[in-house]
């Protein structure tokens, strides 16, 4: 998984860049990597793979990996080459998912570099770049379509869709924002269009407001309603904060968020909210040469997830031998779970869920 942190100077984005990748290299068994300046690979948090580690005690431990990219570069007009718009525009038509960093803080000290600090505003900058990059890409469709539809009348339906986009774009209205049937859908998801991206607000506070509490942060609310008209998600966090927590221990880092009322870091609702929003899970691997998370889509089927392993185990799929997470910790083997018939034989049909621990039987 790919995400593309975006955001206007000052907005906090490289610090917070900065804390989560730091933070993800030192919370996890998994040695931090960085391709290249901007890029960086977090190691997914999940205690189920700790359990596992500490029952079967592998030569290796391999959670999933996030790969963040800190997206720079972006001022009005990028859209039209200006500052470095064009690479701003294509490092983001890379990424899975958008993590859209915007200012909710007042501070004297870090000056905002329209003046004021507006998230509405700050949005629509941002926003607006990519719907006018958007429109010269459906444009190019749409007379494409438009041409062929003269020998081909089935484009109809086709031509009508991306003529009612184009006008939503042109009110200012984002892709993912527009309502579409099944077959519209599918010509939407045919065109790597910026401003369909799935987002995340990241909306960076000061750690007053989390002392305080964050609903009584004006500025968060009003991301929070742009974010309810678009099908985005919100993300309350505090990238000094984050910055703070990434140099603490284990033992540090609990007591810290704890003196503020919250269970995980910022990264930790990070990467579970980009989980819920592209609709991802994970399914577990465990053995004495290695315990590794494999991360899928919700409603994988078995021989779908073994070609994640390797493409030989979908290809001669015979089946999975399954047994659920909490069934086996509470089992406390593997053998005690067999014997207590918790570990279940699934066919090509099966649909994966999360937390499943697996065994792939195949043949090629």
């Amino acid at each position: 998984m790919k995400l593309g942190i975006v955001g206007l100077p000052n907005v906090g984005k490289s610090t917070l860049f900065n804390a989560i990748t730091n933070a993800g290299a030192q919370s996890a068994n998994f040695p931090f990597c960085t391709i290249e300046p901007n890029v960086g690979m977090v190691a997914v948090p999940d205690e189920r793979l700790d359990a596992l580690a500490e029952m079967y005690n592998p030569e290796k431990y391999t959670p999933a990996v996030i790969e963040f990219v800190d997206i720079a570069g972006l001022v009005k007009g990028a859209s039209k080459g200006e500052g470095l718009g064009n690479k701003f525009l294509s490092h983001i038509r890379e990424v899975d998912a958008i993590v859209h960093v915007v200012r909710c803080f007042e501070s004297d000290d870090i000056i905002h570099v329209e003046g004021s600090v507006d998230p509405a505003r700050d949005i629509e900058t941002i926003n607006i770049e990519l719907i006018l990059s958007d429109m010269e890409m459906v444009n190019r469709r749409l007379d494409k379509s438009a041409k062929a539809l003269k020998g081909d009348k089935s484009l109809a339906a086709e031509v009508d869709f991306l003529k009612r986009l184009l006008g939503e774009l042109e009110k200012g209205i984002s892709a993912r924002a527009v309502e579409t049937n099944e077959n519209e859908a599918e010509i939407l998801a045919e065109m790597p269009l910026l401003s369909n991206k799935p987002v995340i607000y990241a909306c960076n506070m000061s750690e007053d407001d989390f002392e305080s509490g964050i609903e009584n942060n004006a500025r968060f609310n009003a991301v929070k309603a742009i974010a309810a008209t678009e099908g985005a998600e919100t993300l309350p966090i505090c990238a000094e904060m984050e910055a703070q927590i990434a140099s603490l221990s284990v033992e540090e880092k609990e007591l810290f968020l704890a003196d503020l009322g919250l269970e995980k870091s910022g990264l930790d609702r990070l990467i579970k909210t980009c989980y819920d929003l592209l609709g991802l899970i994970s399914y577990l691997t465990a053995g004495k040469p290695e315990v590794r998370a494999w991360t899928i889509q919700k409603g994988t089927k078995a021989p779908g997830a073994a070609g994640k392993i390797h493409t030989d185990f979908e290809r001669g799929f015979i089946r999975a031998e399954v047994v659920a997470f909490n069934d086996l910790m509470s089992s406390g083997s593997m053998t005690a779970a067999k014997e207590k018939g918790l570990v279940r034989s699934e066919g090509k049909e099966y649909v994966m869920q999360d937390g499943d621990v697996v065994l792939f039987r195949f043949n090629v």
